[in-house]
C-alpha cells in the first residue's frame, strides 16, 4: 500500500500533468501580454512628444475647432427648437441673439476702436464747437416734449400723474438747496440720471414688450426661486412651511448667493457690471469707480458691490465715496428678491426698481454731494475685476454658499430683534400717550405724520399716503425686510376683498399706492446699514476712514431719496387701476336694481358662497365680512344646492 502511494508520488498521473500544462499556458500568455504592452508603452512614448509638440503649436486652431464645434451644436438645439415652436422657443431665442450680439460687439470695438474713434471724430469736433447753442436746442426740446406729454397723459389717467411729476420736481429742488456745494453741481449726470431712469421706466412700465418681458422675467426668477423647496424640504422635513420665515425665505438667500458665485467664476456677472457701468459712464458723466459700483449693486449687495473696485477706493474722491455709498443704500441686492418675492411683492415690479435706481442713485449723488476733485481712476482700471479665487464651479458654489451665512444670519437676527424692539416702543409710546389720555400713541403713527408728506409728493392717494409712510418708517429705522412684510399684509387683506375701514381704521390700499410703495422701499437705506456700511469701506481703505464716516449720512439720506425719485417715476408712469371689489360691485348692482346676472356679480357670489359657513337655519355666517342681505340675494341668484337659502336670516 506504501509502495503505491510512493510510486504515485514519484509519477503523476493524468491530472497533474494537465494542471502544470494549463500553468504553463496560463505564463505563456502572461508573457506575451507583457510584450505586447512594452510595445505599445514604447509605442506612445515615442510619439507622446510628437502628438504634444502638435497640440502646442496648434492649439489655437484645436480650441477654436472644438468651441466650434460645440457652438454649431448649440445654434443647431436653437434652431430646432424655433422649427418645433417658436412661441416656446423665443426666450431662447432673444437670449441667444442678444449673447451674439454683445461678443461680436466685444470684438469688434476690441479691434477697431481705434479707427472708430477717427472716424467720429470730425462730428465731435463739431459738437465741441457748436456745443454753446446745440445744448439749448436739445434741453428746450426735451423739457417741452416731456411737459406736452404729461399733458396729454395726464388727461389720458388722471390727475395723480402730474402729482407724481411735481414730486419729482420737488425732491430735485431740496437736493439742490441743502446740496454741498450747489454752485458747483455739474448738471449732466443729473439730467441724464433722471432720463435714464425715465426712459427704463416708460420701456418696462409703458410699452407692451417692455412690460410682458419684464413680467416674464419676474415669473422666471420666482420660478428658479422656488427650486429652493427641494433642499428645504429635505432638510427641515415636508413641514417645514410651518416655519416660513426661517425654512422657506432664508434658503432662497443661500440658494441665490450660490449661483451668484457661480456666475462670477464663470464671469458673466463682472461682463453684465461691465455693459451696464460703461453705459452710465458714457451717457452720465460718472467716473468710472460710481460706474461701476452703481452698476453692481443691481445684482450684488452694498458690502460686496464696491470689493469690485476695491484697489481704488483709497484713490477715491469725497464725491465718489459719497456716491458709493449712495449707489448701496438706493438699491437692493439680487440675493434677497427671493425673500421679498416669497412675501408675495410683485417680482416684476421689484426688478424694474431695482435696475431704475441704479442711475437715479448717482443722479442724487451728483447733485447732494457735486465733485470738487479730479478723480484719479480711469475706466481701464475700473473695468478690470477679478474671476474670483474658485478653482473650478463646484468650488464656486461651496464659496457662494459659505459666505452666505452671515447674511442669513444677519437678516435672521435682525428680524427678532427689530420686531421685538418694535413691540417694546409701542407698548412704551402707548403707555406714555395714555398719560394724556392718547393710548393709541404708536411708532407707526408717529412715522405716518412724519413721512406722509414724502409719500404723497410720490403721487400716492391722500388716504393711503399715511400707510405708504408706516411703511416708509419701518424701511428707515428698522429694515426693508419689516416694511415688505407689512405690504405684503395689506396686499393680501386687499385681495381678500374685505371692508376697507373697520372700526374706521383702514384696511388696506388701493393698488396704484401698493405699486409706488414697492419702488419706495426698494432700498437698503436705513439706520442698520448705516454702521455696516461706514466699516465694510473702512476695512478696504483704512486711511479715508473720517470722509467715509463724514459722507454716510447724507449718503443714507440721498439713496432714500433715489427710491422715492423712482417712486415718483413710477406714479408718473403707471396708470390709475380701479380697485372693484365684490362689496363695491354688490353695493352698486344689488341696491341700484341693475341686471344681476353679469360676470362680476356671478364671479363675486360664487365666492361670497364659497366662504359662507352654514351651520343651521338661522347659523349662517358670510366670508369676507358681507352682509347676510348679500348673501341672500347671491343665494337666489346662483340657486346653489351646497346652501339652503332658506336658513339664511331676512334680519341682519
Amino acid at each position: 500500500m506504501h509502495e503505491e502511494e510512493a510510486l504515485n508520488d514519484n509519477h503523476p498521473g493524468p491530472n497533474h500533468f494537465e494542471l502544470d500544462q494549463t500553468g504553463g499556458d496560463r505564463k505563456h500568455r502572461n508573457s506575451t501580454y507583457a510584450k505586447r504592452r512594452r510595445v505599445v508603452l514604447k509605442y506612445l512614448e515615442r510619439n507622446y512628444g510628437t502628438v504634444r509638440d502638435f497640440c502646442q503649436k496648434h492649439k489655437t486652431t484645436l480650441r477654436y475647432i472644438l468651441w466650434g464645434t460645440l457652438l454649431a451644436g448649440y445654434l443647431a438645439m436653437v434652431i430646432a427648437a424655433c422649427g418645433l415652436n417658436f412661441h416656446r422657443a423665443l426666450p431662447l431665442f432673444v437670449i441667444t441673439v442678444a449673447a451674439i450680439f454683445f461678443v461680436v460687439w466685444d470684438h469688434f470695438m476690441a479691434k477697431y476702436d481705434h479707427r472708430i474713434e477717427e472716424l467720429l471724430s470730425p462730428g465731435r469736433r463739431f459738437l465741441d464747437s457748436h456745443w454753446f447753442w446745440l445744448k439749448w436746442v436739445i434741453w428746450s426740446s426735451l423739457i417741452l416734449g416731456v411737459v406736452f406729454w404729461l399733458i396729454f397723459d395726464t388727461a389720458k389717467l388722471g390727475k395723480w400723474q402730474l402729482v407724481s411729476f411735481g414730486g419729482l420736481i420737488v425732491y430735485v429742488i431740496l437736493l439742490f438747496l441743502f446740496s454741498k456745494h450747489p454752485t458747483k453741481v455739474h448738471w449732466r449726470p443729473v439730467f441724464w440720471g433722471i432720463g435714464l431712469q425715465f426712459l427704463l421706466g416708460l420701456l418696462i412700465l409703458r410699452t407692451g414688450p417692455g412690460l410682458r418681458a419684464s413680467q416674464w422675467l419676474g415669473k422666471q426668477v420666482h420660478t428658479f426661486l422656488e427650486h429652493t423647496d427641494a433642499g428645504a424640504s429635505f432638510v427641515f422635513g415636508e413641514n417645514y412651511t410651518d416655519h416660513y420665515l426661517a425654512f422657506k425665505f432664508l434658503p432662497m438667500v443661500v440658494f441665490f448667493s450660490a449661483v451668484t458665485s457661480m456666475l462670477y467664476y464663470l464671469g458673466l456677472m463682472q461682463w453684465i457690471i461691465r455693459k451696464i457701468g460703461w453705459l452710465m459712464l458714457v451717457t452720465m458723466g460718472s467716473s468710472p469707480v460710481e460706474s461701476v459700483v452703481a452698476a453692481g449693486n443691481i445684482f450684488v449687495g452694498y458690502t460686496e458691490s464696491p470689493l469690485l473696485v476695491q484697489p481704488y477706493i483709497q484713490h477715491a474722491t469725497r464725491s465718489e465715496l459719497h456716491a458709493i455709498m449712495t449707489a448701496g443704500f438706493a438699491t437692493i441686492a439680487g440675493n434677497v428678491l427671493g425673500p421679498y418675492i416669497s412675501f408675495g411683492i410683485s417680482p416684476a415690479h421689484l426688478l424694474t426698481a431695482s435696475v431704475m435706481s441704479a442711475p437715479a442713485s448717482l443722479a442724487v449723488a451728483k447733485l447732494f454731494w457735486p465733485e470738487t476733485e479730479t478723480p484719479k481712476t480711469t475706466l481701464k482700471d475700473a473695468m478690470k475685476m477679478e474671476m474670483g479665487d474658485s478653482r473650478n464651479l463646484l468650488e464656486a458654489a461651496s464659496y457662494g454658499t459659505s459666505s452666505s451665512i452671515s447674511l442669513v444670519a444677519n437678516i435672521a437676527v435682525n428680524m427678532i430683534a427689530f420686531l421685538a424692539l418694535l413691540s417694546f416702543v409701542n407698548a412704551a409710546l402707548s403707555w406714555f400717550g395714555n398719560m394724556f389720555d392718547y393710548p393709541q400713541l404708536s411708532f407707526e403713527l408717529i412715522c405716518s405724520y412724519i413721512f406722509m408728506p414724502f409719500s404723497f409728493m410720490m403721487g400716492v392717494d391722500w388716504q393711503d399716503s399715511f400707510m405708504v409712510a408706516k411703511l416708509i418708517g419701518y424701511k428707515t429705522f428698522f429694515t426693508e425686510f419689516v416694511a415688505y412684510e407689512r405690504l405684503s399684509k395689506l396686499v393680501d387683506l386687499r385681495k381678500e376683498a374685505g371692508p376697507k375701514f373697520v372700526d374706521g381704521v383702514q384696511q388696506y390700499m388701493s393698488i396704484r399706492s401698493e405699486t409706488i410703495a414697492t419702488y419706495a422701499l426698494c432700498g437698503f437705506g436705513n439706520v442698520s446699514f448705516l454702521g455696516l456700511a461706514i466699516s465694510t469701506l473702512t476695512s478696504m481703505a483704512p486711511s479715508r476712514k473720517r470722509d467715509i464716516a463724514a459722507g454716510a449720512v447724507r449718503a443714507l439720506i440721498a439713496g432714500n431719496i433715489a427710491c422715492f425719485m423712482t417712486a415718483c417715476i413710477t406714479g408718473i408712469l403707471s396708470s390709475t387701476p380701479v380697485d372693484i371689489t365684490c362689496h363695491h360691485i354688490f353695493e352698486n348692482t344689488f341696491a341700484s336694481g341693475l341686471s344681476q346676472n353679469t360676470t362680476d356679480v356671478v364671479s363675486c357670489c360664487q365666492s361670497l358662497l364659497s366662504s359662507t359657513v352654514a351651520v343651521g337655519p338661522g347659523e349662517v355666517i358670510p366670508g369676507g365680512y358681507h352682509s347676510l342681505s348679500s348673501l341672500k340675494t347671491c343665494c337666489e341668484l346662483l340657486k346653489p344646492s351646497t346652501l339652503n337659502c332658506t336658513w339664511i336670516p331676512d334680519q341682519l
